[in-house]
C-alpha cells in the first residue's frame, strides 16, 4: 500500500519533471535568443522578471526585412511574462529589460514558429528579428507571486495526493468481502 503511493508520487514527479525541462526535439538546442539593446534609459532601477506585465511594441520581420506584424498601428500588446501569450523566443528576450528600453531580438526558427512556420506570411524554419520597445513594466504584486509560484507546487502535492487517497479507498473497497443477502437473511431468521 505504502509503495503505490511512493509510486504514484515519483511518477507524478516525473511527469512534471519533464514538462518543465521543456522540448528536448528542438534541432539545434545551442541556438539561443540574440538580444541587442537599441536604447537604454539613464534609469533603469527595476528589470523586468517572470510574472511582470510588459506593454510593448513590436515590430516583427523574417531575416530578410519582409515585415510580418507590428503593433504601432494600434494599442501595445500587453505580455505576462510566463503566460506563453507569445512566442518563446520574444518572451525570454523580454526578461531583464526596463520601462522605455527598445531592443532588438534576434529568435531561431525553433523558439518562434518551427518547421511548419505561419502560413502564408511565416515560411517553416524560419528565423525572425524583432524590434522592441517597453512602453510600461508592472511588477508582479506578492499575491501574484505566491498564486504564480506556490499553487503549482501545491497542486504538485495534492494531486498524487488525492489520487493515493482515491486508490487506496478503491483498494480497500475491493477487498472487503460483501455480504450475501442469504446471509444476512439467516441471521435475521436465527434472532427470530
Amino acid at each position: 500500500m505504502r509503495g503505490s503511493f511512493v509510486l504514484l508520487l515519483l511518477a507524478a514527479f516525473t511527469f512534471t519533471g519533464g514538462l518543465v525541462r521543456g522540448d528536448d526535439n528542438a534541432e539545434d538546442d545551442e541556438e539561443v535568443v540574440q538580444v541587442e539593446t537599441l536604447l537604454k534609459p539613464e534609469t533603469c532601477s527595476v528589470l523586468s522578471t517572470m510574472g511582470d506585465t510588459l506593454q510593448i511594441h513590436y515590430t516583427g520581420k523574417l531575416m530578410d526585412g519582409k515585415v510580418i506584424d507590428s503593433s504601432l498601428s494600434r494599442e501595445p500588446l500587453v505580455v505576462e511574462l510566463g503566460k506563453r501569450t507569445v512566442i518563446s523566443g520574444l518572451e525570454q528576450s523580454l526578461i531583464g529589460v526596463c520601462e522605455g528600453q527598445k531592443i532588438k531580438a534576434t529568435i531561431p526558427s525553433h523558439l518562434a514558429y518551427g518547421k511548419k512556420g505561419y502560413p502564408p506570411t511565416i515560411p517553416g524554419d524560419a528565423p525572425l528579428e524583432f524590434e522592441v520597445e517597453v512602453i510600461s513594466l508592472t511588477q508582479q504584486t506578492p499575491w501574484q507571486k505566491m498564486v504564480n509560484d506556490v499553487l503549482p507546487l501545491l497542486c504538485l502535492v495534492l494531486v498524487p495526493t488525492l489520487l493515493g487517497l482515491v486508490g487506496l479507498y478503491l483498494y480497500n473497497k475491493a477487498k472487503d468481502p460483501k455480504p450475501s443477502k442469504k446471509k444476512a437473511k439467516d441471521k435475521k431468521s436465527k434472532k427470530k
